[in-house]
């Protein structure tokens, strides 16, 4: 039974060497502003939208675009209706974009979708000179100023760059509130450090910029995988690029609001990042070992870090009921740990969560003070499901599904949720 004890502080000492320099970020993230760019010259961007039965929320996404405080003649929106059985093509023609339908019912997922938009691009609208393509999801809403700060930031010459992702729906539920505190920690405190210490950023699946270099060197969209925006990251980081990130560049997403949604998301997401690993993790490893933090970073963005915790956890409930049974006086101790490895995650994200609450307070669209607070005490928990989602991903085929969107909100709507005083 000591053993199992002494497992516990190895596995709890290599997560804390692995991960410590996350805790290095958290401080770069409060004493060093964002870095603001003035310099800039006018690029040309096809904006491209992929969309499967998301009629209800599309317009609203085509709006934002149209009110961008940028040369309405330098931008393009292609919307890719995929597989889609409603009016969503209707409704974004309708909106002022330029629609496309795809039906392949073979090759599913927004990967796929995305390549064969580029082909037609190539193909019938190289006239165009689209210096850059920006890519987002149905669910969508732009800040007004999101293409003009992105351009300042692409105007320095990072090839790749990553936004600030906020929710459109923060006060739905706890659910909700979870997901969105997440992705705005994951903003301020990993790709802002990271662009703060010219280290390379992370996409995080929608409201990202790639120039057409890129795309027309790979020759399209050549990532397949299941999470395709973390593929695309690791692939760029082990050839060298370095993807920085636009802090003023506000993305308004949707979060799921049931479980079974998160569940069916978080799901995709931890065995794409299985694929991911097993694809990519020797050559993380290898331009590590070569002195790429990048790649360290990269390798410790997508090790499934969260085995380990389920790993503690799992031998210590195997160990206890065994402890008890032979009269073994390890029992407390063996109680004790598991105990603590639950206390010490909860805690850990609560006090993440509190600290992504304080900076962000004013980035939070949330007219009830009382329902950010409360946030506090269930996000860990949001968090911690993660562990049971990882474990199920390892064993389950998962596929690409759609997920349901009906948050249909305007920008004004989502900015006039502002926490009250």
């Amino acid at each position: 039974m000591k053993a199992i004890i002494y497992l516990n502080f190895i596995i709890s000492v290599i997560f804390t060497l692995c991960y410590a320099y996350q805790f290095f970020y958290i401080f770069v993230g409060l004493l060093k502003k964002p870095k603001v760019f003035e310099n800039e010259k006018p690029h040309r961007y096809a904006i491209i939208v992929s969309a499967r039965n998301e009629e209800a929320v599309i317009g609203q996404l085509i709006e934002s675009i149209k009110n961008q405080e940028y040369p309405a003649e330098l931008i393009d929106t292609f919307v890719i209706a995929d597989n889609c059985t409603d009016r969503t093509a209707a409704v974004a023609r309708n909106a002022g974009a330029i629609v496309h339908e795809r039906f392949n019912d073979e090759q599913v997922g927004k990967g796929y979708a995305l390549d064969w938009m580029f082909d037609i691009i190539r193909r019938e609208y190289a006239e165009k000179g689209y210096d850059a393509y920006m890519v987002f999801d149905a669910d969508n809403l732009l800040d007004p100023h999101f293409v003009a700060e992105m351009n300042k930031t692409f105007s320095q010459g990072y090839r790749i760059l990553t936004s600030y992702r906020n929710s459109k729906n923060f006060d739905s539920n706890w659910i909700s509130a979870g997901s969105s505190l997440w992705f705005l920690r994951e903003a301020k405190f990993l790709n802002n450090a990271r662009m703060e210490l010219g280290t390379s950023c992370a996409i995080s699946g929608t409201g990202f910029l790639i120039s057409a270099d890129i795309i027309h060197k790979n020759g399209g969209w050549i990532h397949h995988l299941l999470t395709e925006d973390i593929e695309f990251t690791v692939d760029s980081v082990i050839h060298g690029e370095t993807i920085g990130y636009c802090a003023n560049a506000i993305l308004y997403d949707e979060q799921p609001t049931l479980f079974r949604q998160f569940y069916a998301q978080r799901l995709r997401w931890a065995k794409g990042f299985y694929q991911v690993f097993g694809k990519y993790g020797g050559k993380l490893f290898k331009g590590a070992f070569k002195g790429s933090f990048s790649c360290f970073d990269m390798l410790m963005t997508v090790m499934p870090a969260m085995l380990l915790t389920l790993l503690s956890a799992l031998l210590n409930a195997i160990a206890i009921p065994i402890s008890v049974f032979t009269g073994s006086s390890e029992t407390t101790s063996l109680v004790l740990s598991l105990l603590q490895t639950f206390a010490n995650f909860y805690g850990l994200f609560f006090i993440l969560g509190s600290i992504t609450t304080i900076t962000e307070w004013k980035q939070i669209h949330c007219k009830k003070r009382w329902k950010v607070i409360l946030n506090l005490f269930t996000f860990p928990v949001v968090m911690l499901s993660y562990v049971p989602i990882a474990v199920v991903a390892l064993f389950k085929k998962v596929e690409w599904k759609p997920i349901s969107h009906s948050v249909s909100r305007t920008i004004d709507d989502v900015c006039n949720d502002k926490i009250s005083v």
